[in-house]
């Protein structure tokens, strides 16, 4: 996996049926992902357990996707 590039800003929008999110770069690159309402519920509970964990001195590599 390639090394992560620092977020800068996420905007989000209703498009349709779905919900884009649009992630931008410090380097001002965007990446635009639809996604369902449920996948958002689903990233807003593994966000809200992330902030809610004690933090780690881990290895800086993302955790594996599930």
């Amino acid at each position: 996996m390639s090394a992560g590039n620092k977020l800068a800003r996420i905007l989000a929008t209703r498009t349709g049926e779905a919900i884009e999110l649009a992630f931008v770069t410090e380097d001002g690159r965007t990446t635009r992902v639809l996604a369902s309402e449920d996948q958002i519920d689903r990233l807003v509970d593994e966000l809200e357990d992330v902030l809610n964990s004690p933090a780690e001195t881990g290895s800086g590599e993302p955790p594996a996707a599930a």
